[in-house]
């Protein structure tokens, strides 16, 4: 945003007239969405839809992060990208960088191709005023989780599954946080995942919006105006809920909140990588030791891909990669020697 000689900002707000005209925003929310700064974590289905309309209300830096790059299956749900996208192979990130810098060219645009891991985040917040949850599996919600609380950073939980979601406002030191609400990651292979279970699109719409509507009430400084539920949303359903959160917040006893305990930031908690020499692998392990249950694991994969198990791992090969499952809990995922995109491959169909 530009200013003049006092330090105050010059931007013509006559793109923004209609945001502006909206009364519990007005011309000085408006500029104070201009001097702030939105991580998205995450450019798939969510993160593209709330980038989307981040960049269209005017936000003054939008940081875009994104470890993955585009496949034709996006397209469905994810609304920046087109055709020629997928056709080019490029990140994310950038696809998404350079539709929206022709959305809107008076703000900076920062993309990122680089995985959100605990050696990552903290450098990624440099300067931002709000977190959005664009990511696709539950130890990254926890790693931003940690990093909100430890920065007092709010940041705005979202997930979707089916034709159902979910979305969650957390404001360090004035609402309750991710582990008041679960303590823990799912057991790896024990929910659902997009490729597993599928998507509607519109959900996507829906849960990304509602994220971008409560960025917007941080951004410009209305932050008793966010919402204090679990949202959740079932498209094909038709309902909704909303569920009030203040008692169990309040006597949740959280490791985070209270404690201020940040195992997913130091790296005491979550994934760790190893590529296999030699064998175009990787090899994803990690510090927790849950049990993998190899039953119920190959129930939901077995539509998915060609699935083989024995006594001590279960295997999956699906789209060029094999994935091989043990029981405490490592994969191997062949196919790469990228650990970012192994992490991909694994969220995509283990899940967590």
């Amino acid at each position: 945003m530009s200013t003049d000689e006092t330090g105050s900002d010059v931007t013509d707000l006559s793109r923004y007239a209609r945001q502006v005209q909206y009364a519990p925003l007005g011309e000085e929310g408006q500029r104070q969405i201009g001097r702030s700064t939105a991580l998205v974590c995450g450019c798939g289905a969510l993160g593209s839809v709330s980038a989307n309309w981040l960049a269209r209300a005017g936000v003054g830096t939008l940081r875009l992060v994104d470890r993955d790059f585009l496949e034709l299956n996006n397209l469905q749900r994810q609304v920046v990208y087109d055709e020629q996208d997928v056709r080019d192979g490029l990140p994310k990130a950038i696809a998404a960088a350079n539709r929206l810098r022709a959305v809107n060219s008076t703000i900076e645009i920062d993309p990122r191709v680089i995985d959100v891991n605990y050696q990552t985040i903290e450098g990624l917040l440099d300067g931002a005023d709000v977190i959005v949850d664009g990511t696709d599996n539950f130890e990254t919600r926890f790693l931003l989780n940690d990093a909100s609380a430890k920065h007092s950073i709010p940041w705005i939980y979202g997930g979707c599954l089916g034709g159902e979601g979910q979305t969650m406002t957390i404001v360090p030191g004035e609402t309750g946080c991710l582990r008041c609400l679960m303590r823990d990651t799912p057991p790896p292979g024990t929910t659902p995942t997009c490729d597993t279970a599928g998507i509607l699109g519109p959900v996507i719409g829906v849960i990304a919006s509602f994220q971008a509507s409560e960025a917007i009430k941080i951004l410009s400084g209305h932050l008793a105006d966010v919402s204090r539920t679990l949202n959740l949303f079932q498209m094909w359903d038709n309902r909704l809920r909303q569920i009030q959160l203040d008692s169990l917040l309040e006597s949740a006893n959280c490791p985070t909140c209270h404690a201020r305990e940040y195992p997913w930031l130091t790296g005491e908690r979550g994934s760790h990588h190893a590529v296999l020499c030699g064998r175009n692998a990787v090899q994803l392990s990690f510090l927790e030791t849950t049990p993998t249950t190899l039953d119920s694991l190959e129930k939901k994969l077995r539509d998915v891909g060609e699935v083989s198990r024995n006594p001590f791992l279960l295997r999956l090969s699906v789209e060029g990669y094999e994935i091989t499952v043990f029981l405490d809990g490592r994969a191997v995922i062949a196919g790469t020697d990228d650990p970012a995109e192994a992490k991909t491959i694994y969220a995509r169909y283990i899940g967590n």
